[in-house]
Parts: C-alpha cells; sequence; structure tokens
C-alpha cells in the first residue's frame, strides 16, 4: 500500500511521528503538491494520500473519506492567499494568476470573486510553489492566489515590510481564503481530506488510517518541535511557524463536515463539481 503526503509544512503533525521512527506506517509515503496527489490517486499510483477536497469532490465515486482526518481552519489559514495589487472588488477584468497546484484553492478563489467580492477577473494559470519566490512579480497580472510555504513566506515578509523579493511592495491587498470563508459563511473550511481507494483492502487501508491518526496526535503535542523544523525549511521565523501550525486543525469534526458540505453545495450549484455524498472508510 503506497501513502500520499503534501510536502508542504501544514503536514508536519500529521506525519511527524513517521518521519521520526517513532510511528511504523507499514507503507510507502510519496510526496507531491495537492494536485501532483490528486493525480497519483486517480492513476491509481496511490491507495491512500492526503487530496484537495474539490477532488474528493469530483471523484466521490471512486474515494472512501478516512474519518476524523482533514486540513482545516476555522478563519485565517495563512498558507492560502490571494496578493493583489488592488481591492478584490475592483479587479473586474483585471488578470488574476491561479496556482497550479490546488484545485480547492482555485474554487474557493472563484467563488469568492462571484459572490463575495462580486468582481468578474480575468483567470490565467500561474506558478504558487516556493520555487516563484525569486520572479514573484515578473509575470503580468492584477493579482496572484499563491499557496502553501511560499504563502506563509510571502505573507510574512510583506506584513513586515522585506522588499527583498522584487515585486512585494506592489501588493497593499492581502486576503486569507480561510479567514474569507469564515467570514462569508460562518463555518469552519477544510482544505485537504485524507482518502482512500474504494478498491483497497479495508482491513490495510484502516491500518495506515489508525497509524496516520497516532502520528498526528504526537505531532499536535510537539508543535514546537514541529514548528522549529517548520522554520529550517522555510525560512519563516519559528515563532510564525508555530503561529500557523497552531492554527490549522487536523481533524473533521461535525462543524468541519458542515463546512465541507456547505462548499460543496456551493460548488454543485455553480456547476463546478457534481453533487457529492461524503461517504467513509467502515470501520471493520
Amino acid at each position: 500500500m503506497r501513502v500520499g503526503r503534501i510536502r508542504y509544512i501544514n503536514c508536519f503533525p500529521v506525519y511527524g511521528a513517521i518521519d521520526r521512527g517513532l510511528v511504523s506506517l507499514g507503507a510507502p509515503v510519496v510526496s507531491g503538491n495537492p494536485s501532483e496527489l490528486n493525480q497519483l490517486m486517480a492513476s491509481g499510483q496511490l491507495e491512500v494520500s492526503v487530496i484537495s477536497a474539490v477532488e474528493y469532490a469530483r471523484e466521490s465515486s471512486r474515494y472512501l473519506l478516512l474519518p476524523d482526518l482533514g486540513i482545516t481552519s476555522d478563519g485565517p489559514v495563512r498558507s492560502v492567499m490571494l496578493f493583489s495589487r488592488m481591492p478584490a472588488e475592483e479587479l473586474d477584468g483585471g488578470l488574476v494568476l491561479l496556482t497550479r497546484s490546488s484545485m480547492t484553492s482555485v474554487a474557493l478563489t472563484r467563488l469568492l470573486f462571484e459572490h463575495v467580492w462580486k468582481s468578474s477577473p480575468r483567470f490565467a494559470a500561474g506558478d504558487g510553489e516556493m520555487t516563484d519566490i525569486a520572479r514573484f512579480g515578473d509575470e503580468p497580472h492584477d493579482a496572484r492566489l499563491v499557496i502553501g510555504d511560499a504563502a506563509l513566506l510571502l505573507s510574512n515578509r510583506i506584513r513586515a515590510g522585506d522588499v527583498s523579493i522584487p515585486g512585494t511592495s506592489d501588493y497593499p491587498y492581502v486576503y486569507d481564503l480561510g479567514a474569507c470563508w469564515k467570514e462569508w459563511t460562518g463555518l469552519p473550511f477544510v482544505f485537504a481530506v485524507w482518502v482512500a481507494q474504494r478498491s483497497a483492502e479495508v482491513a490495510e487501508a484502516l491500518q495506515v488510517h489508525a497509524r496516520l491518526l497516532e502520528s498526528r496526535d504526537w505531532g499536535l503535542s510537539h508543535l514546537d518541535v514541529l514548528a522549529e523544523q517548520a522554520s529550517s525549511v522555510t525560512g519563516v521565523a519559528r515563532r510564525l511557524c508555530l503561529e500557523y501550525l497552531s492554527g490549522l486543525d487536523y481533524r473533521l469534526s461535525y462543524d468541519h463536515l458542515a463546512g465541507l458540505s456547505e462548499f460543496f453545495r456551493r460548488l454543485a450549484t455553480a456547476g463546478i463539481v457534481p453533487a457529492a455524498p461524503l461517504s467513509f472508510l467502515p470501520a471493520a
């Protein structure tokens, strides 16, 4: 059984004990960005993985959700950010670059423009990865969506007034999409979920699920250790990494599931995904 993980630091709390040999997953781990993991699951190259919430909605007939495991925020997420040269409400006809790395963030951005900011920009594919930082302002655009470690680093540098990255001083408007969703709906937002292939062996999938939960529980009780590691990987101050990891939630409570169902409902109404029931991996 092969298991996927997002390579960003937001997965450190779930895989930290596994990485350190404190929990034995009993399966090889494959790293990638959310879109890459979506593709690996769709092609059957992974049996269990964290994937974009939107990918589950698109392919719910193929997958089963792993209970009580997700990447969520109840307000600011700090790593899914829209950087803009003007207010989002004034971006009619402007060019917004969307990351290729996360379907969920892109879908949420489109919903916010239509229903909250009531603006109709032009959308184009951009790169939202950490490798973009040195050339952040190179591509013509009025706003851009950035996710993961890159968003965390850029938002903190902009907040601190660090203009060492060309073009970052041109973004006086920064939107945290987790906070925008909370203000709009009053609900938490689920960015990613762990799923198993419906064709996977249930007993093996349940074993992986149990190990992931065990590792997550260790991670949540050792966020200071993981923040130190995250700081060394990203260059973001340890204090800010701890603030970031502490602000995420890795459960799927009833409130989270209500937020996920509402997101899916709005996407289905917009014709972006089909109606998607929430189906979970059964107990043995």
